[in-house]
């Protein structure tokens, strides 16, 4: 077997070495390895848990959360279940700030979940769903009140006996907070029973996010109106195409002062849309009723066009296609 000459590789080596030879350079030094990150600060907590927090905050607000399911210490799943980190496991490590302070210094804060903590609602509601991002999916990262900054606890009280807003009594109240122009809207004549707590604001809206129009739990408006409406959901022989398009079209959900939360009353209602000329549609104004200028027409100051055409949302008689029967 032949033998390669060894000059050969000497030679291959010089050859490789020579650009930088030729300038008057070194080779390149072997990359040196990188710094390694410094090493977090250690989380301290407190020494006693709840009892060095109870040794301060024993007020009745404080001690609410016993009465939660936050507070119960049979529940593993519970902050106060064994092993668990109790009032620290949702305002974080607080082993500084239940250190002696000197005179002057600042206490250091912990997590707090109020309207006016310096805590970023971020942090605060990362608190939250570092158990709760289950109930809420990844809707929640998708909705307006997350886009908006909103914390859980803007809504939520983790220490009251009973959350308000889990409740339909009492759960528009802590919605009107940032949803003032609805609550005016309830408080009209026609509106759907909210305040007096037989409906809640999330019977239809889904406060956690949802990909729907206006936070609906339902994909489109007409199918969240058909989950108690269900008999206006056809499919009827003779249909009246504002139903099976949008109910909003004629009703205001929030409330009006017409009855039925009409946006307007019959018959300008229907001539919104009826507006060619003739028995069905004409445009009647104020010169039609009785004591006016113009000739009195029964149908405007009696009643209206709801009067003979009562199957409005849509008619399965076979003699039905004008909706009077």
């Amino acid at each position: 077997m032949k033998h390669t000459n060894p000059l050969i590789y000497r030679l291959l080596a010089l050859a490789a070495l020579w650009p930088a030879i030729s300038l008057g350079q070194d080779p390149a030094p072997a990359a040196t390895p990188a710094a390694e990150p410094a090493a977090a600060p250690a989380v301290e907590y407190s020494k006693k848990g709840a009892d060095t927090c109870l040794s301060c905050h024993d007020d009745e607000v404080a001690l609410g959360v016993f009465h939660t399911k936050h507070g119960q210490p049979a529940d593993a799943r519970s902050p106060f279940g064994k092993g668990q980190l109790q009032c620290e496991a949702c305002h974080g490590p607080a082993g500084n700030h239940t250190k002696r302070v000197k005179k002057g210094e600042t206490r250091p804060p912990v997590i707090r979940f109020t309207a006016d903590s310096v805590t970023p609602v971020a942090v605060q509601n990362g608190m939250c769903l570092a158990c709760h991002e289950k109930s809420t999916a990844s809707a929640w990262h998708s909705g307006p009140h997350e886009t908006n900054d909103v914390s859980c606890a803007a809504c939520h009280d983790s220490h009251a006996r009973k959350d308000a807003v889990l409740s339909a009594r009492t759960q528009a109240d802590v919605c009107y907070t940032c949803h003032v122009a609805e609550r005016s809207q309830f408080q009209k004549p026609f509106a759907h029973p909210v305040r007096q707590g037989q409906l809640a604001c999330s019977d239809c809206h889904a406060p956690h996010g949802t990909t729907a129009e206006s936070q609906l739990v339902k994909a489109t408006l007409n199918d969240t109106c058909y989950e108690c409406h269900a008999d206006k959901r056809g499919p009827f022989l003779w249909e009246h195409a504002p139903v099976s398009e949008d109910c909003s079209t004629c009703h205001d959900p929030h409330g009006a002062v017409n009855p039925g939360m009409v946006n307007l009353r019959g018959p300008l209602l229907c001539q919104s849309c009826h507006s060619q000329a003739g028995h069905p549609s004409f445009s009647y104004g104020p010169s039609g009723l009785p004591g006016g200028s113009g000739p009195p027409v029964s149908s405007l100051a009696l009643g209206n066009c709801m009067n003979c055409h009562s199957q409005v949302h849509g008619s399965n008689h076979p003699s039905g296609s004008t909706l009077t029967r």
